[in-house]
């Protein structure tokens, strides 16, 4: 049984989680706001930052430069049907995003989505350890022994426990920074 292994994919689960909550807005213009969001050109889902040059002129504006010009209106329909609730303003290859005060509404919908994106790392952490129970049971079969076999299905659970324990932390952490005016 490799701990390792499991472990280095639930952090992965954890980190993927990290970077998405920061790409969350709290009312400021930030690059890793748009990170998440992927565009449909060239017949495959590209990340934004392979299609276009983000930038930020200014604390309350994002502007994107899209390099191709036919991918302008993919890259303006990815933006605006994100969960970020943005609307681009587009002029030629370059769109201007500003980024709209936060209201009580608008910070309850980020809430919901920064439990959405907790409860993908969660399943993510839960099908790493899945993987670890199905390797543990061909083990059980291949002649390991039961108390053996018990105290490494413990161990993977604790290993479970303690990440989504981890993303929990982060989760009421982001919603703290979300809910505070």
């Amino acid at each position: 049984m490799d701990f390792n292994d499991l472990e280095r994919r639930m952090n992965g689960a954890v980190s993927v989680l990290k970077s998405e909550l920061a790409g969350l807005r709290t009312g400021r213009a930030s690059i890793s706001l748009l990170e998440p969001i992927t565009v449909e050109v060239y017949g495959a889902a590209m990340p934004l930052n392979q299609v276009a040059t983000i930038s930020v002129p200014e604390s309350r504006m994002l502007s994107v430069q899209v390099w191709d010009r036919s991918n302008v209106q993919a890259v303006d329909r990815a933006i605006r049907e994100s969960s970020l609730g943005l609307n681009p303003i587009v002029e030629g290859e370059l769109l201007r995003i500003p980024i709209p005060e936060l209201n009580a509404e608008r910070r309850q919908e980020l809430v919901k989505v920064a439990h959405k994106y907790a409860e993908q790392a969660k399943i993510a952490v839960r099908h790493v350890r899945r993987d670890g129970m199905d390797t543990l049971k061909k083990e059980e079969k291949d002649g390991m022994g039961e108390d053996e076999s018990h105290g490494v299905a413990d161990r993977i659970q604790a290993l479970t426990d303690g990440h989504v324990r981890e993303i929990d932390e982060m989760l009421s952490q982001k919603e703290a920074e979300i809910t505070q005016v």
